[in-house]
């Protein structure tokens, strides 16, 4: 099962997700982390719904290629993180409307914290999905 623990993100990317978190808890938004590190198997198995397993296609990201796949000396330093907005305890999946207004500001708070959001992507949108990708 991937990982929900931010000590399995790199250290740059474990800092943004903290303020990020911080920023939307001062925003009023509880936010729950879904995924930090995926191991090349987790990531095969993602990669293989809606193509050879039945499903939708969820990532692009083959095994090795994905930000939630990295390590350091063998121990998980993803730069990557996914996280699902609650509302009355429950998570928001939706990306319309009000749904998709909570999303924006999730992806508003991640770009001032120095992430990218794959929610801004023009091919294949991630809402859940932030990333580290060097310094901001």
């Amino acid at each position: 099962m991937a990982s929900r623990k931010l000590s399995d993100l790199s250290e740059p990317c474990r800092i943004m997700a903290e303020q990020f978190l911080d920023r939307c808890h001062e925003e009023g938004i509880e936010v729950l982390v879904t995924c930090t590190y995926r191991s090349l198997m987790e990531q095969a198995e993602l990669y293989a719904m809606g193509r050879t397993k039945p499903g939708k296609i969820v990532t692009n990201a083959m095994p090795g290629q994905s930000m939630h796949n990295h390590s350091l000396n063998g121990l998980p330093a993803a730069d990557a993180f996914d996280v699902v907005p609650m509302r009355d305890g429950k998570p928001v999946w939706g990306t319309s409307g009000a749904d998709g207004e909570l999303w924006q500001r999730l992806g508003a708070i991640g770009r001032r914290c120095g992430l990218k959001w794959a929610g801004d992507w023009k091919r294949f949108k991630e809402f859940p999905h932030f990333q580290y990708e060097g310094n901001p």
